[in-house]
């Protein structure tokens, strides 16, 4: 029976509240209550076990199974899966990556941007957007022209290809992120896109910012972050 540990800890913890709730009639919204600030403040782990790991190096597994890095953790797995997913979709355009999509994506909603703009709005370090760029020119699906106002700047806008070919990925998109969502109710997906916009606004800013130049910067941000 794999749920039996769930069932012994649940049966403790019903013990626990009961304890505390002397002389109350006990009831599903209270235990909830408890439950929830039981968990708050306990240094146990909170999530499921993984089941890529072994049974080996049991320390080591208790620092992945921290709330922090499993929350962590689980963002990466989730990423490779939705770039495996968006490179199934893109085979056959010339749209090699995830990011080629994004990049012209973001380029569809404005006028044009700065080359500089487009890599920092994409999330990119310099080398890895440019060459973004770089695969959008050669297969004409943007252009590019000097700054009139900062010389050393280009600019850089989509074309009629780009938004031809756009309009048609993004039918197959719609399937990826029905993919990404799983099997989540309505509900979850309202209450999960609301927890990744506060998340995306937080790490947004501190890219916008830069302010992440070093492990210390991480460090620092993190331990004054809650």
């Amino acid at each position: 029976m794999k749920s039996y540990k769930l069932v012994h800890q649940l049966l403790n913890l019903v013990e626990d509240f009961e304890q505390e709730s002397t002389g109350r009639e006990l009831c599903l919204s209270d235990f909830s209550g408890f439950l929830i600030n039981k968990l708050e403040h306990s240094d146990a782990s909170l999530t499921s076990l993984d089941a890529r790991f072994g049974k080996r190096e049991a320390e080591t597994q208790e620092l992945a199974y921290q709330i922090d890095n499993a929350i962590g953790r689980l963002f990466v797995y989730m990423s490779r899966y939705a770039k495996s997913y968006i490179k199934k979709t893109l085979e056959g355009t010339p749209l090699q990556s995830p990011e080629d999509f994004t990049a012209l994506a973001i380029l569809l909603t404005h006028d044009s941007l700065t080359k500089g703009e487009l890599i920092s709005r994409n999330i990119q370090e310099k080398t890895s957007g440019t060459e973004v760029i770089r695969r959008l020119l050669a297969a004409g699906l943007v252009k590019q022209w000097d700054d009139q106002t900062d010389k050393r700047s280009r600019r850089i806008s989509i074309t009629e290809s780009g938004k031809q070919l756009l309009h048609w990925v993004f039918d197959d998109m719609n399937y990826v992120g029905k993919m990404v969502t799983g099997n989540l109710s309505y509900s979850e997906k309202l209450n999960l896109q609301y927890l990744l916009q506060k998340l995306e606004a937080f790490h947004f800013q501190l890219h916008e910012d830069k302010v992440i130049n070093t492990k210390e910067d991480i460090r620092s941000i993190a331990l004054n972050s809650k």
